[in-house]
């Protein structure tokens, strides 16, 4: 159990990471003139990422934990790729959905092979994290509150590129 409960912090420090990353970047890109798009739906996704990271502390509290090591390689191995994301759109990267002004879609890194490789990662850590804890039903769970979440900003996100530009993000 204790295992479970550093996998689980380091996962949460990693969230609270990117939540740091993202809100300077948010306010830097708001000051230079961007705007946000769908912020409507954006304290539901938080809800359901704060809710499964609840969910798999309790589960880990209340439930008796077996590891599975294959699930763990397979969650670590999809880290490097959030990484690439992070690293392609460096200031660009937020949480939210920001549109700057006068600013390209981005089209190198793995945004050439994915539109929305974030949202792959999202998807991918969503189902494969309760499943490192023998959590299965928090997998189905929260991967269908995901996959409703990311359908919502999914279709806000593309309404906000159809006016942009194709090439890479000015500097």
């Amino acid at each position: 159990m204790m295992t479970a409960y550093v996998i689980l912090v380091l996962v949460s420090l990693e969230r609270l990471a990117e939540l740091a990353i993202s809100n300077r970047n948010t306010k830097r890109l708001l000051a230079d003139g961007a705007i946000e798009v769908g912020a409507s739906h954006y304290p539901f996704i938080v809800a359901v990422h704060t809710a499964w990271i609840v969910a798999l502390f309790t589960w880990a509290s209340f439930a008796p934990v077996e590891l599975s090591l294959v699930w763990l390689v397979l969650y670590l191995a999809i880290q490097p790729l959030r990484a690439w994301v992070m690293l392609t759109l460096g200031r660009f990267w937020t949480t939210r959905i920001i549109v700057p002004r006068d600013v390209a879609l981005v089209r190198r890194g793995p945004y050439r092979f994915l539109t929305h490789p974030n949202y792959v990662v999202v998807v991918l850590e969503i189902a494969i994290l309760p499943l490192v804890i023998g959590a299965w039903p928090l997998a189905v769970l929260f991967s269908l509150l995901n996959a409703w979440a990311l359908w919502v900003r999914i279709r806000a996100e593309n309404l906000s590129f159809r006016s942009r530009p194709v090439g890479e993000p000015v500097s």
